[in-house]
């Protein structure tokens, strides 16, 4: 019976000792033979991203994290805000999403979320000229304004008249859903309907995303068996994707039968959604290919429309959810944001555009602040190709996986000062009443440098006009007891929605 025990002993010694050799040189937690320093992490997973940023606070802003030995999950993590720059801005080209992002984030393909160098290039400057187009500005207001007059008025109505409580995080999540669906292809899902109808291909997107954040938490080699066997998360993507797959690709074939039937008068007044225009723009010779008329594939369309659904949804339903949320413990921040709505917009109730919103400064710097603290995506991720050097003195190696925490950045003493904390959108107004500009690597939530989000404009516009259409008709009740608690997703929700009591305002 003894020899087992000594035999225990040795080999825990020699893990033990090849651990203390493979130790990093700034570690951020304390590093467990075999384990590495995940025992911490699984402890207070259920916080998260309050615990990486109080970690970091602690460590300076920048460490290393080891994993389990063998698991390939080793970091450098970060939110100082001159590495983000460094990476972000300085020293952009060394800094991409690299292979094992683009393995994890399967579903996206080839789009410019997850792709590098010249394809990602390619496919940002195709919907970078499709965003800039006056067009897609006037279609996104017309969209954003029938959908709010024509469902959801009537659905908050119908909550309010019934004395029903609201999932606000439910209506923002519908309502986002089909505009975006509207924005990428054409259709209206009518997800936000009087009977809550559960939407196939939105539950879809949603089976995708959790099992993208769940390949996250484990090492490449379980998230690939589990695969390979089809079995759990892994069975459900691949099944998800096939429904996601089957609505654009149906999409797309209707698009390109309804453009080739349309001549070229008819097709300038058809609704301008992104298929429409990535299948327009092949032979145009557009700035995207410089002149070259280039065919853009199924494949490529698919991608392109995966990606932007993706991107532009669960932004809008995370940012919303908490800003009104935010609003129901500050109402004084609320009754500045209507009394600012009743001085620009006087017996006005229209449903305000896209020009009109602009004049609403508090409500921008409020909506920047919600962003600030709860930014819709909470980390991201970098691989080096080359070794550097950041700013803080750690040391990049080839390869290095790098997290930085935009959670934690929006939490920064060093940036935002002592009341970092607090809930303050006259942080972002000057004296003079105009809105202060903050550099992009200090305020990340759009992501900065060549990558800052292309949709940022857009987003901006339909938050302001649903929150001042909301606002300057209902007034909100959250449901006491209520526990405001991040998901865990690669989108910063609310675990349990936000549910609340709903009233008419008196006009203002």
């Amino acid at each position: 019976m003894a020899l087992p025990i000594y035999a225990a002993i040795f080999l825990f010694s020699i893990l033990y000792m090849f651990n203390r050799r493979r130790s990093c040189k700034n570690p951020i937690l304390r590093d467990y033979p075999v384990v590495g320093m995940l025992p911490p992490v699984l402890l207070n997973l259920w916080r998260i991203h309050d615990y990486v940023t109080e970690v970091l606070k602690r460590n300076g802003g920048t460490g290393e994290f080891q994993g389990p030995w063998f698991s390939k999950m080793d970091y450098l993590v970060t939110c100082n805000s001159q590495n983000v720059q460094h990476m972000l801005l300085k020293n952009f080209d060394n800094y991409v999403k690299g292979p094992v992002f683009r393995q994890i984030f399967e579903p996206f393909g080839d789009g410019v979320v997850v792709a590098d160098a010249e394809a990602w290039k390619y496919y940002r400057t195709h919907i970078q000229f499709f965003i800039k187009q006056r067009r897609h500005e006037a279609f996104i207001e017309q969209i954003v304004q029938n959908k709010v007059q024509a469902c959801l008025f009537p659905m908050l109505d119908h909550v309010q008249e019934h004395g029903k409580v609201a999932d606000l995080q439910d209506l923002f999540r519908r309502f986002s859903f089909d505009n975006i669906c509207s924005i990428v292809a054409g259709r209206d899902p009518m997800c936000l309907s009087m009977d809550f109808p559960e939407v196939v291909i939105e539950r879809a997107l949603n089976e995708c995303e959790e099992a993208v954040f769940c390949r996250h938490k484990v090492p490449m080699t379980v998230w690939k068996v589990k695969k390979w066997l089809q079995i759990g998360q892994e069975k459900t993507m691949t099944k998800a994707c096939k429904t996601v797959d089957e609505f654009i690709y149906s999409c797309i074939a209707s698009k390109r039968e309804e453009l080739r039937k349309c001549s070229k008068e008819e097709t300038d007044k058809l609704p301008f959604d992104l298929i429409s225009s990535l299948i327009t723009s092949e032979n145009c010779g557009t700035m995207a290919d410089k002149g070259k008329g280039r065919v853009h594939n199924d494949k490529f369309l698919r991608d392109g429309a995966f990606n932007y659904l993706v991107a532009g949804r669960q932004g809008i339903t995370s940012g919303l959810t908490w800003f009104f949320w935010l609003l129901s413990i500050h109402p004084l921040v609320e009754a500045k944001i209507v009394e600012e709505i009743k001085v620009n917009f006087p017996n006005d109730d229209r449903v305000l555009g896209m020009e009109e919103v602009k004049k609403l400064v508090y409500l921008h710097g409020a909506l920047y602040e919600t962003l600030r603290l709860f930014p819709p995506v909470p980390f991201e991720r970098k691989q080096a190709i080359k070794a550097d050097t950041l700013p803080s003195g750690h040391r990049v190696h080839p390869n290095t996986m790098i997290i930085f925490s935009l959670y934690a950045m929006g939490r920064s003493e060093e940036i935002w000062g002592k009341d970092c904390l607090e809930f303050k959108p006259e942080r972002w107004i000057s004296n003079k009443g105009e809105f202060v500009y903050v550099p992009s690597y200090k305020f990340i939530p759009f992501n900065a440098g060549p990558r800052t989000c292309l949709g940022k404009d857009s987003a901006m516009v339909q938050m302001k006009i649903l929150a001042s259409a909301i606002l300057r008709n209902y007034r909100f009740q959250v449901m006491e007891g209520h526990v405001a608690t991040p998901s865990h997703s690669i989108i910063l929700l609310m675990k349990n929605g936000l549910k609340a009591k709903i009233t008419k305002r008196e006009s203002i």
